[in-house]
């Protein structure tokens, strides 16, 4: 009697199997600490790193949002510390609290949308956009501020005026709830189904009817104004707010993206791997910590998973070529 195809050849790689690879490091990150450190699992050590990487969160979604567009955005650690600067001013000038939820991202869609109006309409590369606002912004702010803080805030800031305990549960519900909302758009509305298209190619998108730069200029759009309701969730924690947050959390947002199985050229990313590489890279410094280990190496691990996702990534992506290019293994009836 014939054999069947072997197991490995039959095998599905699915929609998810990017993202099934980072959930697995994740589980095993966490077995790994759980053996050496059980109090890592306490509910306040979980409590607090929810709160601490919904901000992070927030401005990966926008993220997620950009590289699918096939575009990227390494100004968006400038644009977090213009926005917690512009809530804080806001914030002691007597403005609700309500009303800077919604001026503190305006202020970040208008820097978001000045980058997709270079990238989109001048047809300038993203890269090089980005990297000259990253710079601006941030000589700007240091300028305005001389490296000052903004403190002395009222009262009714800090944690949104509801109080730490309730103040750490609307952040983290507000990042979670931003979360499924795009990745239901992203899902079911035509403008999230262009936002693939134009990532996977942009011309075949305009020749659907779908208008690229408008796609473009949205996204940065989107990505600004994610970032400064990130930064207005993440000044509330405290009671003073520096002139220099905001440093290295683009790469923080790329690299969860990334390790949450997007392509970097656009076209492939879900909103669940994006979660997971929030996950667990926000997870690996405090693991660390509470494992006895030196934190310096923080950086170190996380640049080797952003690495293996890259070459596993790759690896995925020439399997799946070497299928639909038509390889037939053999079967004990073709032998």
């Amino acid at each position: 009697m014939p054999r069947s195809d072997s197991f490995l050849f039959n095998l599905d790689l699915g929609r998810h199997q990017r993202e099934l690879a980072g959930l697995v490091t994740y589980a095993a990150l966490l077995v790994a600490v759980g053996v050496v450190a059980p109090s890592f699992f306490s509910a306040a050590n979980w409590r607090d790193l929810a709160v601490q990487n919904a901000p992070v969160l927030l401005v990966a979604v926008g993220m997620t949002l950009v590289i699918l567009a096939g575009q990227i955005d390494i100004s968006i650690g400038s644009q977090f510390a213009v926005c917690g600067i512009v809530a804080g001013v806001l914030a002691k000038a007597g403005v609700p609290v309500l009303l800077l939820v919604l001026l503190v991202p305006l202020a970040g869609a208008l820097m978001g949308a000045a980058n997709g109006l270079f990238v989109a309409r001048l047809k300038m590369p993203a890269i090089v956009v980005t990297l000259a606002t990253l710079v601006v912004w941030r000589d700007a702010l240091r300028w305005a501020t001389e490296g000052a803080w903004v403190q002395g805030l009222p009262a009714n800031f800090q944690w949104l005026g509801l109080g730490q305990a309730a103040g750490q549960w609307v952040i983290v519900a507000a990042a979670v709830a931003v979360l499924l909302g795009f990745r239901w758009a992203l899902q079911n509305l035509g403008a999230g189904r262009a936002i693939y298209a134009v990532g996977s190619d942009a011309e075949a998108a305009r020749l659907a009817g779908i208008n690229p730069p408008r796609v473009v200029w949205a996204v940065f759009a989107l990505m600004g104004a994610l970032t400064g309701l990130a930064a207005l969730l993440n000044a509330v924690r405290f009671n003073a707010i520096p002139s220099n947050s905001g440093v290295g959390l683009e790469m923080k947002a790329i690299a969860a993206v990334v390790v949450g199985g997007a392509a970097i050229t656009g076209g492939r990313a879900t909103l669940g791997g994006t979660l997971i590489g929030v996950a667990l890279l926000g997870t690996i410094g405090t693991a660390l910590t509470f494992a006895g280990i030196n934190p310096f190496w923080e950086k170190a691990l996380q640049g080797a998973i952003i690495l293996a996702a890259l070459v596993s990534d790759n690896a995925l992506g020439r399997f799946e070529q070497w299928r639909s290019a038509g390889f037939k293994p053999r079967t004990e009836a073709t032998k």
